[in-house]
């Protein structure tokens, strides 16, 4: 089987190493030349734990190449970004039917077509519409048709952990929304390649739904334990405390509260239900809301720092990924305290995350810079904003001069 696979980025590259990695012959996609790049000289441009191995193996076994077009294949991955219509929070699908255009002319009888982007409900649907358009010449799958498709499509989330995605592309269940039932089939088949979890076949729109409804599900848990910590604050309680003795209850488990969320999937995907049952999506709404808030209210925590001391203060913001770890700084609310605070305090802002080397385009012009961990804990008000095992691993000890923000409960006493 030779496969095709539309973006390299924190989901497209593993899979593709992992697919090259057994047996499968690899052509990979993607528009940034960097990569392409990175990746045909065995290297990668993203960190994952395990992934620069298999890379770099596949790579010299000429099991895998990256280029900016696509190729003939027997299948096609599409693992393109799906972000936002500026603040609107309208999903834009505008990659994906890129990604399905670029593949169109490449498609002959037989072909499987594979959609794991994390998509609105009947995006699935739409790809199958653009290939109806370009390729007139070919049946391309309908529901309730199984006898007269020549090609195969299909939607099959990713369901992966940032840091434990080798392991986990391996072991965990995989969703399999065909646009029919034969659909559903061949794209099992392909997982099945090196897929060790069960394989669950639905349709293409419940496949869908239910990508969005399990990070919908995570993002609501989250915004009660943020909730919670705003609550805490104002009546003068221990957060980490209160969750941990109410957790004690058989049936109970909240989540620690942070300063909001990030990453491309429980940020974004709830957004996906709102915008198409806005009426309906209230609960999924509200945990939005509470969470996109929580970073004005670590942002708050810090002018109220700055006014107990009431002197010129320097700010060091601890960690800038969206979780503990890795170097994905993807919608991440560290991201934006950082920026909003060092365009509110010009020069006094600086930041550590252990997981880059540069800072990334939106802080330019804002005068942050990256400083060791020793330097930002000499701050006068020290944020700590994500718990890296960097940070995990020392137990600092502040003057009476300085003041810890500690969103994570790390350091709390």
């Amino acid at each position: 089987m030779k496969l095709c696979i539309c973006g390299l980025g924190y989901i497209g590259l593993p899979t593709a190493a992992m697919f090259a990695s057994h047996g499968v012959n690899v052509h990979g996609v993607d528009v940034n030349a960097h990569a392409v790049e990175t990746i045909n000289k065995g290297m990668i441009h993203i960190v994952e734990p395990g992934l620069g191995d298999v890379v770099r193996q596949t790579v010299a076994n000429n099991m895998l190449k990256a280029s900016d077009t696509a190729c003939e294949a027997d299948a096609f991955i599409i693992c393109v970004p799906t972000p936002f219509k500026g603040e609107s929070h309208e999903p834009d699908i505008s990659y994906v039917e890129a990604a399905a255009g670029e593949i169109a002319p490449y498609l002959k009888k037989g072909d499987t077509v594979i959609l794991e982007s994390t998509s609105p409900v009947g995006t699935t649907e739409r790809v199958a519409e653009i290939f109806r358009e370009m390729r007139p010449d070919l049946a391309i799958a309908e529901e309730n048709r199984e006898n007269e498709s020549d090609v195969f499509l299909a939607y099959c989330p990713e369901r992966v952990l940032p840091g434990q995605i080798m392991s986990e592309l391996v072991n965990n269940d995989r969703i399999i929304g065909g646009i029919n039932r034969v659909s559903a089939d061949k794209a099992a088949d392909v997982y099945a390649v090196f897929v060790k979890g069960e394989l669950l076949k639905t349709n293409s729109r419940t496949a869908e739904m239910s990508k969005l409804t399990e990070n919908s599900f995570r993002d609501v848990n989250i915004a009660f334990a943020n909730e919670l910590s705003l609550i805490c604050d104002r009546l003068n309680i221990d957060v980490w405390e209160l969750i941990s003795l109410a957790n004690h209850h058989p049936r109970v488990n909240i989540l620690n509260p942070g300063p909001g969320v990030g990453g491309h999937c429980i940020a974004v995907d709830p957004w996906f239900i709102v915008s198409r049952t806005p009426d309906l999506a209230k609960l999924v709404h509200t945990a939005r809301l509470v969470n996109d808030g929580k970073p004005e209210w670590v942002k708050q925590q810090v002018r109220n720092a700055i006014a107990k001391l009431n002197r010129h203060c320097t700010i060091a913001c601890l960690g800038l990924a969206f979780k503990p770890d890795i170097d994905d700084l993807r919608e991440s609310p560290s991201v934006f305290i950082a920026r909003d605070l060092a365009a509110e305090y010009p020069g006094c802002v600086v930041a550590v995350e252990p997981n880059i080397t540069e800072l990334p385009k939106v802080f330019d012009g804002t005068g942050l810079r990256l400083v060791s961990t020793e330097e930002a804990l000499k701050a006068d008000i020290v944020l700590l904003l994500v718990d890296h095992h960097e940070f995990r691993n020392i137990s600092p000890d502040f003057g009476e001069k300085q003041i810890l923000i500690d969103t994570r409960g790390l350091w709390r006493k």
